[in-house]
């Protein structure tokens, strides 16, 4: 099985948990901003939830595939929110990619709600996920 991390974030917050599935995985989180460049069976895919929604920065990764993706794995962090699910899935829809109907994910720190979100035990519960797709 091929995989790829890929995370877009604004605070680090993603990363953390990027790099703890990457790590699991045994393959190097890269931001969005490198595309993918050849078919992987299952690509781990973060964001974060952003006023409510996902960046467009996330969208336009997505449109912008063009190898084979087996799989998108979805995982974000909130501090409100309870994911990024349903939005990576109805883009990733429109381009044919499917979506694993399960989720990473975990509170995030915004202000003082979720205070020091993602924590170690969050991204050891990350990499705990991502084992289960070895």
């Amino acid at each position: 099985m091929k995989y790829a991390v890929r995370y877009y974030t604004k605070t680090g917050h993603t990363k953390k948990l990027a790099d703890a599935i990457a790590n699991a995985v045994g393959v190097e989180a890269k931001s969005i901003d490198v595309p993918l460049e050849e078919d992987v069976d299952i690509l781990f895919l973060g964001s974060a939830v952003y006023a409510a929604a996902l960046d467009s920065n996330v969208k336009s990764f997505i449109e912008g595939i063009n190898v084979n993706v087996g799989k998108v794995v979805s995982f974000s962090s909130a501090a409100i929110l309870s994911g990024t699910y349903k939005q990576v899935k109805a883009v990733c829809d429109k381009k044919g990619i499917a979506v694993d109907s399960d989720e990473f994910f975990c509170k995030g720190q915004f202000k003082m709600i979720a205070k020091g979100r993602p924590n170690a035990q969050d991204e050891a519960d990350a990499a705990e996920f991502a084992k289960k797709y070895l």
